[in-house]
């Protein structure tokens, strides 16, 4: 099927918006019956790992999405399918891999490329939902059609910052009183342009778009995609203040391991590219950041992490204002993770732990929490830099290694729509399927902590991951290579035991992996090797696991 063209939404006025708003807000009413459905917001951060409080983080203050995960259940094993963000997002947003997707770069539409797939807001959308995007939800460009994928996602035209277009310009003061475009971008709000940033306005409309719904008729979706702490770190100078450069470590495992096939390595060039990096004049693909530098690095990760908990916690707050906290789902994850020095690493671009595992909860109203009484507000706006606002334990959590690509059917199923089908292989022609595992049996009322075995063996599950390559050694393009250079395939399997990678063969032409032309392998035992730097696989029996590589 061909998609219709991109549509001039940046460009519709006010007033057109607003008429788009009320017809489809006409529209779900018409083809929704169920008055007390659950509302849906998902909360995708760009480039987020589990650095948090409520992921045991001492150092990180991250008040407001601890506080949320004090009602949820939280992931303390979740992982997603490709660490870069189109493959990423499209993978769990239409819940099919992305050998099914057919996308591990950013150059193509999945609905022309390899199947008209439905996505998590058009489904809900098709059973009665108003739908709504609100930031980095979708890869911009073709991996969405330039479009975000509206209208099939979405019941009006997604909206994006103004703002963010200078997010890699020249904006960034640096020591010779010049503008930069710089890795490290700590600003001052009121002298950037507009005076505003993107996860600034995304908040503020994503609040606007709660007030809208309050009074509405029909379920809402509401995607909200934030940019922090995707580079450059560029966010209010003042979160620096909450990490001294002398509270800063070092990454535990800062060298490039020994055993690391080269294959595997990420040579982080999109880091390489700022200005202020540029200055180090630091060797490719393997010279390591000056120790200084590493810690501006980190220190400005997390203080973008800080940066973004302010904002998902106006976005809270303004749900318990509007009471909409008794009868809306909220999932908060990320799209893959972001090494910080770990095997000499930055970035994501690799099937380590650091770059795919990503922080997943879910809260949903009277099941993980209880539904808040009469004048109760579960999530109270907290202020990083108040010391009362100390990280709070968490709610219910498991150790189940799970995947993104689950998030399709456990939102269908925990908002009682219908969860779709397993997919049959292959599934290109099927519009509606889902490759993912439905998560729901962690929300029962019954307590994990007690039965943490209850769902069956921990051992028997899986998350697969994937990275393609260009070439066995790194270059220039090994971080993010184009479909038509990919020759090598890393296909990676993660347990609560170990994490297990082989390196194959990969034809680009017809999508197909030679698992007989293995380039290399990785094996890692987490019990006794949880920073995965010292790679076994030449000295153990790794064969008898090469079939679980296919999922």
């Amino acid at each position: 099927m061909s998609p219709p063209p991109p549509p001039m939404w940046r460009q519709l006025s006010f007033s057109l918006l607003l008429g788009s708003f009320c017809i489809a807000l006409e529209s779900a009413a018409q083809g929704n019956s169920a008055t007390d459905a659950l509302n849906v917001l998902l909360i995708i951060v760009d480039d987020l790992r589990p650095s948090l409080g409520c992921y045991g983080d001492k150092l990180v203050r991250s008040p407001n999405i601890d506080q949320l995960a004090s009602h949820s259940v939280l992931f303390q094993n979740a992982f997603a399918q490709q660490a870069v963000c189109a493959p990423s997002r499209v993978s769990f947003l239409t819940g099919r891999r992305p050998d099914t997707t057919r996308l591990y770069d950013f150059n193509s539409y999945w609905r022309v490329h390899s199947g008209n797939f439905s996505t998590i807001p058009q489904y809900f959308k098709e059973n009665g939902y108003v739908t709504m995007s609100v930031g980095k939800v979708f890869h911009p460009g073709i991996s969405s059609n330039h479009s975000d994928d509206y209208p099939y996602s979405w019941s009006f035209p997604p909206y994006h910052p103004s703002s963010e277009k200078y997010e890699n310009t020249k904006t960034c003061k640096g020591q010779d009183g010049k503008l930069h475009a710089n890795l490290l971008c700590p600003v001052d709000v009121a002298d950037v342009p507009e005076g505003t940033l993107p996860d600034k306005q995304s908040t503020e409309e994503a609040i606007g778009l709660l007030e809208k719904m309050k009074t509405s008729a029909s379920p809402f979706f509401l995607a909200v995609g934030y940019h922090k702490p995707h580079i450059p770190f560029r966010y209010p100078k003042e979160f620096q203040k909450l990490y001294p450069l002398e509270n800063i470590t070092l990454a535990p495992d800062p060298h490039v391991p020994d055993s690391l096939p080269p294959v595997a390595y990420n040579p982080w060039m999109d880091i390489r590219e700022r200005e202020d990096v540029q200055a180090l004049n630091i060797s490719v693909p393997y010279g390591p950041i000056p120790e200084d530098f590493q810690r501006k690095i980190r220190q400005s990760y997390f203080a973008s992490v800080s940066y973004l908990d302010t904002q998902v916690g106006h976005v809270l707050s303004a749900l318990d204002d509007l009471r909409l906290a008794h009868n809306t789902i909220i999932a908060f994850t990320s799209d893959h993770g972001w090494a910080l020095g770990e095997h000499g690493e930055w970035a994501k671009y690799s099937n380590f732990d650091v770059a795919t595992r990503v922080p997943l909860m879910l809260y949903v109203p009277g099941r993980t929490a209880p539904l808040p009484a009469a004048g109760q507000k579960l999530f109270p706006y907290r202020d990083p830099f108040d010391p009362a606002s100390d990280w709070m334990d968490a709610g219910r959590h498991t150790e189940d290694v799970v995947e993104l690509v689950s998030l399709f059917p456990t939102l269908a199923g925990l908002a009682g729509l219908p969860v779709p089908p397993r997919c049959p292989i292959p599934s290109f022609h099927v519009e509606l399927c889902r490759e993912g595992q439905n998560l729901q049996k962690h929300l029962q009322l019954h307590d994990l902590e007690e039965e943490p075995y209850s769902f069956g063996n921990p051992r028997e599950l899986i998350a697969y991951s994937q990275y393609p390559r260009p070439a066995d050694f790194p270059q220039w393009n090994s971080d993010k290579p184009s479909l038509k250079d990919i020759k090598v395939m890393g296909y990676s399997i993660r347990t609560i035991d170990y994490r297990y990678t082989v390196w194959v063969s990969f034809d680009p032409s017809e999508f197909l992996a030679n698992f007989s032309d293995i380039h290399a392998g990785e094996l890692y035992f987490v019990d006794s090797d949880p920073l995965q730097d010292h790679n076994v696989y030449n000295d153990s029996q790794h064969g008898g696991l090469l079939h679980s590589l296919r999922p």
